[in-house]
């Protein structure tokens, strides 16, 4: 039975959860939102820095065999500093899926939503580079994403609007492939379907994310699939947030 921690600063990481139990359904799962610190698009990479440092102690306090950072932004700033001052540790970021746009696209533009601070950082713009000689790259801010997801407005006339408003200049540019570049996005994902049309595909890292987690865990040995199942959900700031976007899923 697997330890699996999962942090993001706040439901979103949820979308990464829904994906890991579909493949790891008889594990233990501690979920920590750290909304009080939300979001962390704006906040400084030493500053997520710090946060990191404190929810992976807390969850080693807790024995974890594995820690996923279900967060594009924390992932950005943090996990190369987590994985240099935890040697031991195991941690699974998140990965922009740009070469599966890249290698899918008819058009030979896609479209990348994320938060400011994925987009900034060193991991995107690694990855950018391999293939924006191959295809045009469009980017854009997902504006008021992240608290329409922590408010639990999934749909409707307000999140439609709030969407249109970053996926247009993307679909304005050509692009038919849409990456989205952070975890609270993909509980946006069929607004943003159903704004961008047929034609266009909309793709999730999220599937990818918990596969690459349970090779880690085969690797290292860690016995899974015997259960029993749990799920500890935690939040640095109001808890409400977790428990309404955790009921839908």
């Amino acid at each position: 039975m697997a330890r699996i921690g999962i942090f993001d600063s706040g439901s979103g990481g949820l979308s990464v959860y829904r994906e890991l139990v579909k493949l790891l359904p008889k594990e233990q799962y501690h979920y920590f939102a750290d909304n009080a610190h939300c979001p962390y698009g704006e906040k400084s990479p030493l500053y997520i820095k710090r946060r990191a440092r404190y929810i992976t102690e807390h969850f080693l306090d807790n024995r974890a065999d594995i820690i996923v950072v279900a967060c594009n932004t924390a992932t950005a700033a943090a996990i190369a500093t987590l994985r240099q001052e935890y040697p031991d540790v195991p941690f699974v970021g998140m990965e922009p899926a740009v070469k599966p746009a890249a290698l899918g696209t008819q058009t030979g533009v896609i479209g990348v939503l994320a938060t400011a601070g994925t987009l900034k950082g060193s991991k995107y713009l690694n990855t950018r580079g391999l293939y924006e000689g191959d295809v045009k790259i469009a980017e854009h801010v997902g504006q008021g994403f992240v608290e329409l997801v922590e408010n639990g407005i999934l749909d409707g006339p307000e999140a439609e609007a709030t969407v249109k408003a970053s996926l247009q200049p993307l679909l304005d540019q050509g692009a038919d492939r849409i990456v989205l570049g952070c975890t609270h996005y993909p509980f946006l994902k069929p607004v943003i379907e159903r704004l961008s049309g047929p034609g266009v595909q909309v793709i999730d890292p999220a599937p990818a994310v918990a596969r690459q987690t349970l090779r880690i865990l085969q690797d290292r040995g860690v016995e899974t699939g015997i259960g029993p199942f749990s799920i500890k959900l935690e939040s640095s700031g109001d808890p409400e947030p977790l428990n309404r976007i955790f009921k839908l899923i």
